[in-house]
């Protein structure tokens, strides 16, 4: 597995994984209504991710030519951490955060904060990410429970 910094060129890649991923894999924890909403309907603006993904420091993870995962941090929030269905359980969330873990302590940030799906809760969790609070977010009218939660990093 290779991990480096997003390019523009790995949009297309990274929203397909996006997309394929909430609906495959998050399918299980999220109501078809949700996930439509999640993923906006099929109205996903690839300008705007790429500004975004651009914008943030942006990791992706290749295995044989194929973006297998990424993930965003915007400051000390993470954004986004998304591994593609048919790559789950092979250790790509971990190491992408063990990176982006490592690159916020060496700016100095004292916690990272994420909003957490149901699905994603138990990896957060086990990564010793602490529960905030519960929420129910909207997305296009519909909401969505997801978990606020924080680590404390250990600043070098």
């Amino acid at each position: 597995m290779n991990i480096r910094s997003y390019h523009s060129d790995d949009c297309q890649a990274v929203l397909s994984l996006f997309y394929e991923t909430i609906h495959k894999i998050n399918r299980r924890d999220y109501t078809r209504e949700q996930i439509e909403a999640w993923t906006n309907n099929h109205n996903i603006d690839p300008t705007a991710w790429n500004l975004s993904l651009t914008h943030h420091k942006t990791l992706v993870a290749e295995m044989d030519n194929t973006i297998v995962g990424f993930g965003d941090l915007n400051g000390n929030f993470l954004d986004r951490l998304y591994v593609h269905a048919e790559y789950q359980r092979r250790g790509i969330a971990t190491a992408i955060m063990d990176r982006l873990e490592r690159y916020a302590a060496e700016q100095n940030y004292a916690t990272i904060v994420t909003h957490a799906s149901i699905t994603a809760y138990p990896f957060f969790r086990d990564r010793n990410y602490q529960l905030v609070k519960e929420q129910q977010v909207e997305r296009h009218g519909v909401f969505l429970k997801n978990m606020v939660m924080q680590k404390e990093l250990l600043i070098k």
